[in-house]
């Protein structure tokens, strides 16, 4: 995945092999321009210091794209730059327009059937607030979702992309599908990428990076649910290494096999192979259910 995705921000210059959903620019590169275009009207207002585009509206930067029913970029004045111009920068001038009259873009809103993509990656919701200073997209809506080449992600509150951080976030039923079919799924999931400083790995070693904007651990706090298409493992927490397959689960863990349940304090489990370990607690011990001839039990 190329989070992150889930992900996910507004327009950055992500190299191509990554194609992010970020809009905020590569640091110390060259400004690239920003597109806006709508189908109904573009408004500019001195007043609120914002560029209003209605109807079918797209910003393009880069390789991102964000559609929406409704696009509010707003500007401020630059530290010691001269009054505004008295005419709107053409919309399709990008922030050119807006420097040559002192102004500088900081906020990018998209409101009503959000649809942020690349040639690889897409991602859709209700609302969607950038902030170019922060370079924090949060991302609202009722049916959240996120898909790249490798996975699917959704949400029922939020999604949450940290850019400087190569971190994202997603809260409320958030669930991880892989192209395989196993996945993951939390009260809120936390993905990092490869292209930001890392946290220690489960085994206390930091996974060998496989390429800029690759997901390289997810965390998953409450209710966590992991199926591997012939095991389902539940635990309080776990921790997911994608480029390995391998997840740890800890609290209160079950392995579920057809009729077949066992529970202990961690499980190992392998994303890839659906090979499930069961841990006992130090001077605890493992215990569960089996159901003769019902097909085998989980690894322990």
């Amino acid at each position: 995945m190329r989070f992150l995705l889930f992900c996910l921000a507004a327009l950055i210059a992500a190299p191509a092999a990554a194609q992010n959903l970020d809009l905020g620019g590569t640091p110390g590169a060259p400004p690239q321009p920003v597109q806006i275009s709508a189908a109904k009207a573009v408004t500019w207002s001195q007043d609120t210091q914002t560029i209003t585009a209605t109807g079918g509206a797209k910003v393009v930067r880069g390789n991102v794209t964000v559609g929406a029913d409704e696009l509010v970029a707003h500007y401020r004045k630059k530290q010691g730059a001269a009054a505004p111009a008295s005419k709107p920068p053409a919309p399709q001038a990008g922030p050119s327009a807006l420097e040559q009259g002192g102004g500088e873009l900081y906020e990018l809103e998209a409101v009503g059937h959000v649809h942020i993509y690349t040639a690889t990656d897409n991602a859709w919701g209700d609302h969607a607030v950038y902030s170019l200073d922060s370079q924090v997209l949060v991302l609202t809506g009722s049916a959240l979702k996120l898909t790249t080449p490798q996975d699917t992600i959704t949400a029922q509150e939020s999604v949450e992309y940290y850019s400087g951080k190569h971190m994202a976030v997603a809260r409320g039923n958030a669930l991880i599908v892989t192209n395989n079919g196993r996945s993951i799924a939390a009260d809120v999931i936390t993905g990092y990428l490869s292209a930001g400083a890392q946290p220690p790995a489960a085994s206390g070693t930091a996974p060998e990076l496989t390429g800029t904007g690759q997901l390289q651990r997810v965390e998953a706090v409450g209710h966590v649910v992991i199926k591997t298409g012939t095991d389902t493992a539940t635990g309080d927490s776990g921790v997911y290494l994608p480029p390995t397959g391998e997840a740890r689960l800890g609290g209160n863990v079950h392995i579920i096999h057809g009729p077949n349940e066992l529970a202990g304090a961690d499980a190992l489990v392998n994303m890839k192979t659906g090979v499930a370990t069961l841990l006992a607690a130090p001077g605890g011990q493992v215990s569960g259910v089996i159901i003769p001839n019902s097909g085998g039990g989980a690894s322990k």
